[in-house]
């Protein structure tokens, strides 16, 4: 599938969740590349796609690194993706573990986000 139809069904089905859901936020994971940059590029522009359907929705931008989710999820910032999946299926009370680690890792940035929400909110009240 050529990049910008990628980009639009991303966006289209993240804008069809907010709609239908619709949250006061969003959390996001903050990009961090060590080593394949190459991977840099299109995880950009889809990141971009996401940051986009936060803004034209008004929702409120709860951007994490991943030292901070491991951290919100597990108590350590240094945790192994193993550590992270466990957490994450223990916090929700989920039958099993996620799959695949993506969604684990959504997850993760997820109940990160929610960690901050009261000290976001406070925040925007100023």
């Amino acid at each position: 599938m050529p990049v910008e139809k990628r980009l639009l069904k991303i966006y289209t089905a993240l804008d069809e969740l907010i709609q239908k859901y619709h949250p006061e936020a969003m959390g996001v994971e903050q990009l961090f590349f060590n080593r394949n940059v190459t991977t840099a590029i299109p995880v950009g522009q889809a990141r971009g796609v996401v940051l986009l359907a936060a803004a034209q929705n008004n929702l409120v931008l709860i951007e994490r690194t991943p030292l901070q989710v491991k951290q919100s999820v597990t108590g350590y910032g240094k945790a192994t993706k193993e550590q992270v999946i466990y957490m994450v299926t223990k916090l929700l009370h989920l039958p099993e573990a996620p799959h695949p680690d993506d969604t684990a890792d959504a997850l993760a940035v997820a109940i990160s986000a929610a960690h901050c929400m009261d000290t976001i909110a406070w925040r925007n009240r100023l």
